[in-house]
């Protein structure tokens, strides 16, 4: 299966030492996995499993055996099943009954059920304080969560409709607000919002993902662009082109390269980070349509893209139908 274009092995060769020296990534192994709708991936590298939030379950799957558990725990509206720091728990959100959840990773045990706001959906580790931050997607807030005990312990208001976040680990966040195309800027010290960047040209902004190494965010947007902002002072450093809906957007540190699943044409866009003024697409991976959101396993980088086959919508306007049997998990390796 030829899936990567002569156009990107060129522009890999022209993006400098580092970038060269990684191969393109390709398709080498699909994990069958249960039916339905799914949210975010993401990858526990101290147990080597991947979680995906799946709708009423959230599913498990053991990367070096491939043994699958289709449903660790049930879910109302799964939008992540985030690994909390050692891989013993994750923490699960459930758009519909606006809760959090804290569960063993192994078993799905549940120790704790938190409250969040409305359609709490996207969660991170804020590394400076410990605590769990909850985007609640159309309560326009963040919901602050106490691991250790188990409870919110506070909110922070936003507004807008809440998207992706990442931590800078240096006591910031940022949200994408999907409805106004903007960055929250948020002080965790002072729980308050500092700042709201404008990204310009972007529609309903999905996936962030935060290139430590540059200081650099790269945010997906719906229109197929995405925009590389300095996360100094938030001046949008370069526009991309990517493919169009995405939701997803992740950075490899091992590699500095960042990467956005695109929905619409089933593409994987492969973004170069060499410096915080220097950001570029050097390619796009051919996927499949409506595999919108991943995750990457840092060590190995291997990439990780929930997917599944659909027919057309049966009525127009209306959603694609997902196909019996074809949920998979695409395993991209070099």
């Amino acid at each position: 299966m030829k899936i990567v274009s002569l156009a990107l092995v060129a522009s890999l060769a022209l993006v400098g030492a580092a970038d060269a020296a990684t191969p393109p990534l390709k398709i080498t192994q699909r994990i069958a996995g249960p039916d339905g709708p799914w949210d975010y991936a993401n990858f526990d590298p101290a147990h080597h499993r991947l979680y995906v939030a799946h709708g009423a379950m959230i599913t498990a799957i053991d990367v070096d055996t491939g043994k699958v558990t289709p449903s660790l725990l049930p879910a109302q509206k799964a939008h992540i099943a985030l690994p909390l720091p050692g891989g013993d728990e994750i923490l699960v959100t459930n758009g519909s009954s606006n809760t959090a959840v804290l569960a063993n990773a192994m078993t799905g045990a549940v120790r704790a059920t938190i409250p969040t706001g409305v359609s709490p959906d996207a969660a991170l580790i804020e590394p400076t304080t410990g605590l769990a931050l909850v985007m609640n997607g159309h309560g326009g807030d963040i919901t602050l969560i106490d691991l250790k005990a188990g409870q919110a312990v506070g909110a922070i208001p936003v507004g807008g409709t809440l998207e992706f976040g990442a931590a800078d680990g240096q006591g910031r966040v940022f949200v994408n607000i999907e409805d106004t195309g903007e960055i929250a800027v948020i002080d965790m010290a002072a729980r308050k919002v500092t700042a709201h960047w404008k990204l310009d040209g972007c529609e309903e902004p999905s996936g962030l993902a935060y290139a430590a190494s540059s200081k650099v965010l790269i945010s997906a947007c719906a229109n197929g662009v995405a925009k590389a902002v300095s996360a100094a002072d938030g001046k949008i450093v370069s526009t991309l082109k990517i493919g169009p809906k995405p939701d997803a957007a992740f950075f490899d540190p091992a590699r500095n390269l960042a990467y956005i699943p695109s929905g619409g044409d089933g593409t994987l866009s492969v973004i170069a980070v060499r410096s915080a003024t220097d950001v570029a697409v050097v390619g796009k991976i051919t996927t499949q349509p409506g595999s919108k959101t991943g995750t990457i396993d840092p060590t190995t980088g291997k990439v990780y893209l929930p997917s599944a086959k659909y027919d057309a919508p049966a009525k127009p306007g209306g959603k694609p139908v997902q196909q019996p049997g074809t949920f998979a998990v695409l395993v991209l390796d070099r």
